[in-house]
């Protein structure tokens, strides 16, 4: 096992070296390397996958040798993903059940301070051991914080910091009161001190928002005992003797007063989520630009109707920040007591309800817990539950930490780099030109799939009329033909361009469509602006021509949700003159409002509007139409997951361009999608594509099975990751090898291999590792097998076995077997 990695132009075949798994013998995945060079590079440098419960990260060690490559992975002791385990919960000799307490992370273990129990205030600080799951009283010594609830406390350096909240003597009624003061506990002596600021001192408040940022402590909203409150102060907690608090000016679309919220930090953002605003709660969510200054309110416009929508309206949940995701738990919702997780992916803007793993021990709903991450974890600790009774449980939830799906982000910079591109949309009157690729275009719309169909028949015949002339001219005329083709334009591959003439589109609108097609979203331009609700209205008429619904109620969502008093006379009569009904139909009902109707009329753009479209508006708000409820589903088209899953499984056979041979079987593909989802094969195409259009598949001296090879193009072509464990062992590699945006794939084959080595599945498993030369997998299956063996003798897979494997397991089962037993066996014959 000393060869390397290569990739050989001439014969456009990829080269790995297998590599070598071994486990222990409870069957817990040990150690996985694999050798292999950097294409392109001069040396050799060593890859080191340190150990991660979920998903491994890649580091690089420079300290080994130059001549070899090792890509190590640590399978250690691992916990199930989206698990709730329920952990010991706090002796009442420890410390009280109760609610509106904090809890702060640091190191492995979880601090909680204040809160009450029901009947008085708090100021004890209890300790949970994360590793041994043991509670105790905190060492404490100084003077501490007065007994109070709803304060914050964060974490800064080897301190913790309280400021504010609510004291005084709850069972008695006196006393009182909020306070702004900050303190400061040191974890190493366990020493509490008072912060004295002199100068400007945010307003005395409990129930606020707080964290730490850039060596500073940031306070927000909350409630002063008769308001709530939407101000910003900060304080640095670098130098006590100096320290003074700063208010902030804040900008942007500021979130309303409000108390009872929780804040995170994600991504250099400071995201803040529904709470309790007045007599409203919303659920909105916000964040806040720290080196701005800016507020922005999160849009919902482009989440459609049937997908995760946020969650509810809710006060006294938690919400903490752990990789690009955001998580949010509990709370009071409407009278009720959620105990889902809700999760907000900062990158792609969209909430999902995580699903628990089957052993879970789920949380009761509750509000005024508090939670913390330690490492890949979630800790939630105490809350008022069903009848106003206090808490004393913790519960631990296992985060997944895969890498995102970068489908969507490939798709995207395929149509924005215009590599590639097959076909040519010659648009409109002005005859535009939007260049696209065949194989994502007819994935994703029919309408313009038939339009392609047609325009390619149409060149077929060019090109036969073109080759007949050409036989009857003079010799040595064929050599150009295919130069005097019209539209001279040609591909990547030397092949005629496509011509699409789409006469009923432009180039603007279609450019949002197509964008659409490669990313399943569209990006939205300035919210509210006219010209650009009347560009993603234009949009809407070619999704409604190219029937395209998913794409409709995108724009449907985001032109309803731009409208306002400034643009509503514009977009009502544009829907009118493009005859989009729903849209008319929402602007009428917006203008005959009664906070609106007033506003509307008095403005200038009001009398200059068409007869007809007044006489409307006047008769709508004299005798309003009767409301019409559907129960009818809304139909929210299909997803580019889906569309790229039918065209893989046979709906783009028609539309193959490249040949993956796997052991000399021919699998049809499409360039595009490979190209974007690979480097590899992105560099091949570019630089030396094949003249017979057919490229060999391997890894290595190990070509993978037809089995693994499909989960491999299903990863490629719409981002799955599910496929039996014996796939896994064939593909741990691939993402290095094949240049995937990142190690995603290899994340999901990790815990695959962890969690799913079976009975069942051994002989699969087993005849992966024979064939990839996986010796330390071959090994360990080798020895489920024996120490199972009266199980897997019944499997019907055993008699499929090569006779090479089945010596194997004789052999390992000859030496397992004792003495004393072949002495028993001796005795019986």
């Amino acid at each position: 096992m000393t060869n390397s990695v290569s990739a050989n132009s001439s014969s456009n075949c990829i080269s790995i070296i297998p590599g070598w798994v071994a486990f222990d013998l409870e069957g817990t995945v040990l150690l996985w390397t694999a050798k292999r060079r950097l294409v392109g590079c001069d040396g050799y440098v060593t890859m080191s996958c340190k150990s991660t419960k979920v998903a491994p990260s890649v580091d690089f060690d420079h300290s080994c040798s130059d001549s070899v490559e090792y890509l190590t992975l640590n399978f250690g002791p691992f916990e199930t993903v989206h698990r709730w385990r329920r952990l010991p919960p706090c002796d009442e000799f420890v410390g009280a059940r109760r609610s509106k307490h904090t809890v702060v992370a640091y190191r492995d273990a979880i601090y909680v301070f204040g809160g009450d129990n029901g009947k008085n205030m708090l100021n004890d600080l209890l300790r949970f051991d994360v590793k041994d799951c043991s509670w105790c009283r905190a060492f404490t010594t100084g003077t501490p914080p007065a007994p109070r609830y709803h304060h914050s406390a964060v974490v800064y350096g080897s301190s913790m910091f309280v400021f504010g909240g609510y004291t005084g003597d709850i069972y008695s009624n006196s006393n009182l009161k909020n306070k702004n003061d900050l303190f400061e506990y040191k974890f190493a002596t366990g020493q509490w001190t008072e912060w004295k600021v002199e100068g400007s001192l945010p307003v005395a408040r409990s129930a606020h928002g707080a964290t730490v940022y850039s060596d500073k402590l940031w306070i927000f909203a909350g409630y002063d005992g008769n308001a709530r409150l939407n101000d910003m102060w900060t304080i640095s907690l670098q130098d006590r003797e100096h320290a003074c608090w700063e208010e902030i000016e804040q900008s942007g679309e500021i979130p309303p007063s409000c108390c009872n919220f929780p804040v995170a930090v994600c991504r250099d953002k400071m995201f803040v989520f529904s709470g309790q605003s007045g007599a409203k709660i919303t659920n909105n969510l916000f964040q806040f630009e720290f080196k701005g200054h800016m507020w922005t309110r999160i849009p919902t416009e482009h989440l459609l109707r049937g997908s995760p929508p946020p969650p509810q309206r809710r006060y006294g949940h938690t919400m903490v920040a752990f990789d690009r995701h955001l998580y949010v738990f509990g709370g009071a919702a409407d009278n009720t007591l959620p105990n889902e997780l809700h999760s907000y992916d900062v990158d792609s803007q969209t909430w999902e309800v995580i699903q628990p793993s089957l052993d879970s021990e789920m949380p009761s709903g509750r509000l005024f817990h508090a939670a913390a991450v330690i490492q890949d974890a979630m800790y939630i600790f105490g809350g008022t539950v069903d009848n106003n009774v206090r808490s004393g449980e913790m519960y631990r939830f296992q985060f997944s930490c895969y890498p995102k799906c970068t489908l969507h982000e490939d798709y995207g910079k395929l149509f924005e780099n215009r590599q590639f591109c097959d076909v040519e949309f010659i648009l409109g009157e002005r005859e535009e030109r939007v260049l696209g690729h065949i194989a994502i275009v007819t994935a994703r719309c029919q309408w313009l799939r038939k339009k392609i169909l047609q325009a390619r028949d149409r060149q077929r015949q060019r090109i036969k009329q073109q080759e007949n002339s050409e036989e009857g001219g003079e010799e040595g005329a064929g050599a150009g033909g295919a130069r005097d083709i019209p539209g001279g334009t040609r591909t990547s591959g030397n092949q005629p361009m496509l011509e699409v003439h789409i006469r009923e589109a432009e180039a603007q609108p279609f450019e949002v469509l197509m964008q659409f097609l490669y990313t399943d979203k569209i990006q939205y331009p300035r919210r509210g602006h006219v010209q650009d609700v009347l560009l993603i209205m234009d949009v809407y008429k070619l999704a409604l021509s190219f029937k395209l619904s998913r794409l409709e109620q995108l724009c449907v969502q985001y032109i309803e949700a731009s409208v306002d008093l400034q643009n509503v006379l514009s977009v009502c009569e544009q829907a009118n003159k493009l005859q989009l009904d729903q849209l008319k139909e929402h602007c009428l009902n917006f203008v005959v409002k009664e906070t609106h109707f007033n506003q509307v009329i008095m403005t200038k753009e009001f009398e200059h509007l068409s007869t007809p479209l007044i006489v409307e508006i006047v008769r709508r708000k004299q005798q309003p139409p009767p409301r019409v409820y559907s129960d009818q589903p809304v139909d929210i088209g299909t997803s580019l997951v889906q569309d790229m899953k039918a065209y893989l499984e046979g709906g783009g056979l028609d539309f193959c361009d490249i040949v993956l041979l796997l052991d000399g079987h021919p699998r049809p593909a499409h360039k595009a999608i490979l190209a974007a989802r690979s480097s590899y094969f992105e560099a091949m195409f570019r630089s030396f594509m094949p003249e017979d259009g057919q490229v060999n598949i391997s890894i290595g001296e190990m070509v993978p099975s037809k089995q693994a090879f499909e989960s491999m193009l299903r990863y490629i072509y719409y981002g799955d990751v599910n496929m039996p464990p014996e796939d896994s062992l064939y593909l741990f590699a691939a993402p290095y090898y094949y240049g995937f945006s990142n190690n995603r794939l290899q994340a999901y084959c990790k815990q695959n291999l962890e969690m799913n080595v079976t009975v069942e599945n051994v002989l699969q498993i087993l005849e992966a590792a024979d064939k990839t030369q996986a010796w330390d997998m071959k090994k360990h299956c080798l020895h489920i097998i024996v120490h199972q063996f009266i199980k897997v003798s019944k499997l019907p897979n055993l008699r499929s076995l090569s006779q090479l494997l089945l010596l194997d397991i004789i052999e390992s089962l000859a030496s397992h077997i004792s003495d004393k037993q072949c002495a028993e066996m001796g005795s019986d014959i």
